[in-house]
């Protein structure tokens, strides 16, 4: 029997790679002849760096960067496909967690270690960028990204912008004069679920700024400066960024990327199946298991990373299914998975839930490969 198991990670408790490891051992507790392949999954989102890197035998570096404070810190990349393709976490040089709550203000937050973290892969010969952008502290359009990248963004008076979405009110003119390298060599793929333009009531600003610290004025004053960041673009540049779907995600990062790199704004999920090449892995096999932390209405309806594993396997016609720390829709879900399972089966605290995950996830996996073994079909 070959079984593929491709789970993401279980949030706060587990990586995709240690939920692949957990799940294996509960299936050879049954079935210890069984040919296993482990793909641990993501979505885009935290942790596919590290999915992306075990999954495929790639590399992670680690560099100093700006964070989004300005501060050094350490963020960490990944390199696959022998060093060609770069996988980048936005999160790891400009992220919310970054930022301790009583510091959180995205009129100043910066991405321009996101840009040293581009920057740095390509001088090292990365040419195919996959760029997760979840999690960020940062309201500043890519701005910073770009400085980083050798943009000049000048004011009136021919001086460079300070960090922060904030400034970009004073903005005067792009100059492409010092841009280190010809992204237009390059291929910048953009992990982007969601579909927020730039700007307006469903714009970066509006939607993302509240829970980076925004108040309603810092609001309104992000927004402004974001629709002027965008006109000068337009005429600097030539690329209409205001209104892409996708535009607003991290702070407006995803349009700073689509102007200042050329990147491609694809949803998350199946852009890393296809870095996994899944369907590959997926040849012979006679199951596949998935799951993450929880499964719900969102896990099929927002494209994260079970959902996409179970279409990849219903075109392969082998039966999928998934493993989650809690479930709930499982109407809906059912009509994606060929079978549930629960790691928590008997009442518990969320903290010990979190706690055992682990030992919890291999008892899961075990039931369920019994429940096969026997001949009584998927939970």
């Amino acid at each position: 029997m070959r079984v593929v198991i491709a789970p993401n990670a279980f949030k706060g408790s587990l990586s995709a790679l240690d939920a692949a490891n957990a799940i294996a051992e509960g299936v050879r507790a049954v079935a210890s002849d069984a040919d296993l392949v482990l793909v641990p999954i993501a979505d885009g989102g935290d942790g596919t760096v590290e999915a992306l890197v075990a999954a495929v035998g790639g590399e992670r570096r680690t560099v100093p960067v700006r964070g989004p404070l300005g501060e050094p810190v350490d963020a960490d990349y990944g390199l696959i496909d022998g060093g060609s393709t770069a996988v980048v976490e936005m999160a790891k040089a400009a992220g919310l967690a970054l930022v301790p709550l009583e510091k959180r203000d995205p009129r100043i937050t910066t991405t321009y270690g996101v840009g040293e973290l581009l920057r740095e892969a390509y001088d090292g010969g990365a040419r195919h960028f996959i760029v997760g952008i979840g999690g960020s502290a940062t309201n500043d359009g890519g701005a910073g990204m770009a400085q980083a990248l050798g943009y000049h963004l000048l004011d009136e008076n021919g001086h460079e912008l300070p960090p922060g979405g904030l400034a970009l009110k004073r903005l005067a003119r792009v100059h492409v004069g010092g841009v280190h390298a010809n992204w237009k060599e390059a291929e910048v793929e953009v992990a982007c679920d969601v579909t927020n333009p730039l700007t307006g009531p469903s714009g970066a600003s509006a939607v993302y700024g509240p829970q980076k610290g925004a108040t309603p004025e810092m609001v309104a004053e992000l927004d402004a400066a974001l629709h002027h960041f965008a006109e000068v673009i337009r005429r600097d540049l030539g690329v209409d960024v205001e209104q892409l779907p996708g535009a607003g995600a991290a702070g407006g990062l995803g349009a700073g990327l689509v102007a200042f790199t050329g990147a491609r704004l694809r949803p998350g999920a199946e852009m890393v199946m296809e870095a996994l090449n899944l369907d590959e892995r997926l040849e012979g096999a006679d199951l596949v298991i998935t799951g993450e932390g929880r499964l719900d209405s969102q896990t099929a309806r927002f494209g994260k990373g079970p959902a996409a594993v179970a279409r990849h396997g219903r075109n392969a016609g082998i039966p999928v299914v998934a493993i989650g720390g809690s479930i709930a829709d499982e109407t809906e879900l059912r009509l994606l998975f060929d079978g549930l399972e629960a790691t928590v089966v008997q009442p518990c605290s969320l903290d010990e839930a979190i706690a055992q995950a682990r030992p919890l996830l291999v008892r899961a996996a075990t039931r369920l490969m019994r429940l096969l073994s026997t001949g009584r079909g998927l939970a």
